[in-house]
Order: C-alpha cells, then sequence, then structure tokens
C-alpha cells in the first residue's frame, strides 16, 4: 500500500506541475512531454502495485530483509517528499550575489564550491555536440542574423542569440539589439549592471545566469528589476575578467513588469 501512495503521490505531483504552470520552472518547455510520460508509467506502477497488495502477493520484494524494505522506500519516497517540504521559488539576482561575482567565461560555465555547475553570461551547449556539428549548429543560427543591423532579443531567441553573441562578437558589434531582463548591478563599476535572464538548456541542472553587461543611461536601478532596454553592441574591455567582452551602450532603457514566465529555454 505504501509503495502506491507514493507512485500515485508521483503522478499527482506531475499533474499538479503541469496544471499550475510551475512544471518551467524546472525542466525545458519543450521537454514537457516527458513529465506526462512519467506521469502516466507512475500512474500504471501505482495501480499494479494496488492490485498486488490487494492480491496480498509481495512479489516486488520477495527475498529483501525488513531494513532494506524500508530503504528502498525511504528512497523511493525522498523526492517526492523534496518537492512537498522544499518550496519552489524564482531564480533571481539574489542567486548571482550568492554565489559570488565570478563570471567564468573560458569553456562558457563555471564550478561553484558546493559541486553544482552554473552557467554565466554566456549558454554553452556544446558539451552537448561533437565540435564540427557544433560549428555547423552555430553557423546555421549565425546565418539568420549576420545581415541585421537591428535585432530583438525574444524570450524564444533569447538563448540562441546570446549564445552566438558571445561566441561571434566581431559579427554582431555594432548591431543594436532589444531586449529584457532583470538587473544584477555590477559591483565593481557604478555606472554599469549586468542585465540578465536566468535560462534553462535542458533543466534546472544546467541553468545559468545569461545576458549582457550595460551601460546606465544615469538612471539607477536595484537588483531584480526588470527593465527593457535597447542600444548598440561595443566591445569593451572589462577588468574582472582581464579580457573585452561584448557590451551594450544604451539608446532607451524603460522599467517593465515582471513576465509571467521569467525563465527562457534553449531550442535547436
Amino acid at each position: 500500500m505504501i509503495r502506491f501512495l507514493i507512485l500515485s503521490g508521483y503522478f499527482e505531483l506531475m499533474m499538479y506541475l503541469q496544471l499550475t504552470g510551475k512544471l518551467n520552472q524546472y525542466i525545458n518547455t519543450h521537454y514537457s512531454y516527458l513529465a506526462v510520460l512519467s506521469a502516466i508509467l507512475s500512474l500504471i506502477l501505482a495501480i499494479v502495485q494496488l492490485i498486488n497488495w490487494m492480491r496480498r502477493t509481495t512479489h516486488d520484494s520477495h527475498g529483501l530483509t525488513r531494513s532494506a524494505k524500508v530503504i528502498s522506500i525511504i528512497l523511493l519516497a525522498l523526492p517526492l517528499l523534496s518537492s512537498v517540504a522544499i518550496p519552489s521559488k524564482t531564480l533571481d539576482a539574489t542567486i548571482v550575489s550568492a554565489k559570488g561575482f565570478n563570471f567564468p567565461l573560458a569553456e562558457g560555465s563555471g564550478d561553484s564550491s558546493d559541486g553544482t555547475q552554473i552557467q554565466y553570461l554566456q549558454p554553452n551547449t556544446s558539451l552537448y555536440f561533437t565540435k564540427s556539428a557544433y560549428d555547423k549548429i552555430m553557423k546555421k543560427e549565425l546565418a539568420k542574423y549576420e545581415d541585421k543591423s537591428d535585432i530583438t532579443i525574444t524570450t524564444a531567441n533569447y538563448m540562441e542569440i546570446m549564445e552566438l553573441i558571445y561566441n561571434f562578437p566581431g559579427t554582431f558589434e555594432g548591431k543594436t539589439v532589444s531586449y529584457s531582463g532583470f538587473v544584477y548591478n555590477d559591483p565593481t563599476d557604478t555606472s554599469a549592471q549586468f542585465l540578465f535572464r536566468f535560462g534553462i538548456i535542458h533543466c534546472i541542472a544546467d541553468s545559468g545566469v545569461f545576458g549582457l553587461r550595460t551601460l546606465s543611461d544615469g538612471s539607477s536601478y536595484p537588483n531584480n528589476t526588470w527593465i527593457k532596454i535597447t542600444g548598440q553592441i561595443q566591445m569593451a574591455y572589462y577588468a574582472p575578467f582581464k579580457r573585452e567582452i561584448p557590451i551594450v551602450k544604451p539608446e532607451h532603457i524603460a522599467k517593465i513588469q515582471k513576465p509571467e514566465n521569467p525563465y527562457v529555454y534553449r531550442t535547436f
């Protein structure tokens, strides 16, 4: 009966995440069908466990000691209990501050001291392809923007364009871009800030904070303020990185409301 309750709990959890729209805080929405499949599978397994319990059969755990049964139940229930006990929270500038101001661009990502890995500034999807396949994909995506002088960065193409800007900064230098995100004030320079969005490549485990450093228009915005910026891509030396990085010289900045879904996702 306990296994039936746990498995039915997984089904209910998946349905809850689907119906409330909170699933997008955990995985790339393009893979939401996997959550549906897992919910269906959990329901089927729960029904099987209920039938077995009603028949008083224990073939699934035959031969296990009592302690082994208890451990197996705890392990099975742990993810479910964690999802209930730990409330979900939208990631914002707080996690940037918590991780420390350190945005390594080498390899496009950085390791934190707690063993987790968060990508910074530049989405790096090269880890999922061979070098030749990755180069081919980048060139194909670059062809959509290299002849444009004005580029609107939307929720749909955010991750794609950010990866291209950092991979081909010379191609984008001088182009005008328009995009929105939340402010993270540059602790090294009061005249600049970073404009970020949290992005998910496949799931929350490979998420990151992606965006560009922007110069100020004279206004001061606190962390987590959502703004929309239109400006020109330029290259500028950034001392903490000891290298030049693409930045935005603003032509127009406007404060906006936080979107209903603040996350962006990588599509191919």
